[in-house]
Formats: structure tokens, C-alpha cells, sequence
């Protein structure tokens, strides 16, 4: 099936599934075509347990009670104390309509129409769910995350200076990029993918290569790494 509108709404929920054996959620969808439509969601969840992202972790997500995962901060207070549990029915129900299923979340995506695309997604999950950690594929721990700890010597930084309104940032290749203020970006991965203390990563974006993000282990580096020298 050539994926729609629809399937890329679901990209706010999901993670990661595999072919295998029928599960009892096949009568009602196929995970082979949930996989498909799984793509667009990798970038929000993961089913690696307590690894969170966007959204929280998906492992063990069904039959769990909304808005429980210990290791997740951000739920809305609405999720927190709607006593959802999710099962097959009442995750049809929130792809369906999430803001009309549970008033008050923070999810933004409208809902999936086709409850074909809903079925396969759900038989996806439960069928994820059946599998240990090694067989789930290369992204089940951190889709469409790098391991910040090996770091190549263009991506590893040494140092930071500003000066008026440019950053400087040389890299453990030996080369210095010039940023302005605004397209430098000040981030933090704390999970055992993110970088080394005092070693931080440097992942560019931009059209024109002008833009990059740094990457601390924790935020209380930032101030301590960046050095006023013109």
C-alpha cells in the first residue's frame, strides 16, 4: 500500500515492528503493512524499554495504564489521570481521535481515518511486543539516534568561543566553522546513546550547512564549555 496522509499522522505514536508468526491481533490488522506505516514513527518513539524521546517508550505499551511510565516526564495531566488502559480497543479509539478520545493531551497529530491503517498499526505493536531486545531491528533502541560516544573526529568538538554574535567550533579534525547565534542550537541527550562528559557532538542541518546542533551530556556543561574570546 503507498502511504497517505493517514499514515503519516501516525507518525506521533509509534516505533517498531517484524515479520513473524500470526499474532491474535492479525485477524483484525496485518503488522507486515503495520511495519510500513511504522516508518513514519520512529522519530517519536522507540520500543526499547524507558528509552524516551519525543513521546514515552511503546515497550510493554499494551495493557499498561496511560500516562505511567515511570521513566517519562512530559505527559499531559489529562493522559495522567484519564484511567485508560490501552488494549487494542481503546488504541483504535485514541489513532481514531486523540484530543476527542482523551480532552486535554498534548498529542497534535488529528487522528487516522482509515481503520484499516489503525488495525495494521495496532497488530504491529503487539506483535513488537513478543519479541526480545536482539531481535527487534537496528533501530528498535533508538530510532534514527547515533551512538554520540563514538564520535568521528569531525563530529567530536574540542572547543567553543563566542564573540559577539558567532560562535566558533572546532572540531577533533582540526577545522573551525563559524556560526551565527541564532544557528547554533544547545541541546542534551542524558541516555546511554548520548555523548561523553566534556565531549561533546556536533550534528549539522541547515540548506546551506549553516546551521548545527551541539549536543551536551548534561546542560550543566554549556556554560562551563563555551568561552567568550574574541
Amino acid at each position: 500500500m503507498t502511504p497517505n496522509r493517514d499514515v503519516i499522522k501516525a507518525g506521533l505514536l509509534c516505533a517498531l515492528g517484524l515479520l513473524g508468526a500470526p499474532t491474535r491481533a492479525e485477524a483484525a490488522g496485518n503488522p507486515v503493512r503495520g511495519e510500513h506505516y511504522f516508518q513514519a514513527c520512529a522519530a517519536c518513539h522507540s520500543l526499547a524499554p524507558n528509552h524516551n524521546m519525543t513521546g514515552p517508550s511503546l515497550a510493554g505499551v499494551i495493557s499498561r495504564k496511560a500516562g505511567t511510565l515511570a521513566s517519562f516526564q512530559r505527559y499531559s495531566q489529562a493522559l495522567k489521570s484519564s484511567d485508560v488502559v490501552w488494549n487494542e480497543k481503546t488504541l483504535d479509539a485514541w489513532l481514531t481521535n486523540p484530543s476527542g478520545f482523551i480532552a486535554g493531551s498534548t498529542m497534535t497529530f488529528q487522528g487516522i481515518g482509515q481503520a484499516a491503517i489503525r488495525a495494521d498499526l495496532i497488530a504491529y505493536l503487539d506483535k513488537a511486543m513478543t519479541l526480545a531486545p536482539r531481535e527487534q531491528g537496528p533501530s528498535a533502541g533508538a530510532p534514527g539516534d547515533s551512538d554520540l560516544k563514538r564520535l568521528s573526529p569531525e563530529d567530536k568538538v574540542l572547543s567553543i568561543t563566542y564573540c559577539p554574535d558567532t560562535y566558533s567550533v572546532t572540531t577533533a579534525d582540526g577545522r573551525t566553522q563559524l556560526f551565527w547565534e541564532r544557528n547554533l542550537r544547545f541541546k542534551t541527550d542524558s541516555s546511554v546513546l548520548g555523548p561523553e562528559s566534556g565531549a561533546p557532538a556536533i550534528a549539522g542541518g541547515g540548506m546551506q550547512g549553516d546551521r548545527a546542533s551541539v549536543i551536551f551530556s548534561k546542560p550543566e556543561e554549556i556554560g562551563h564549555f563555551i568561552k567568550r574570546q574574541c
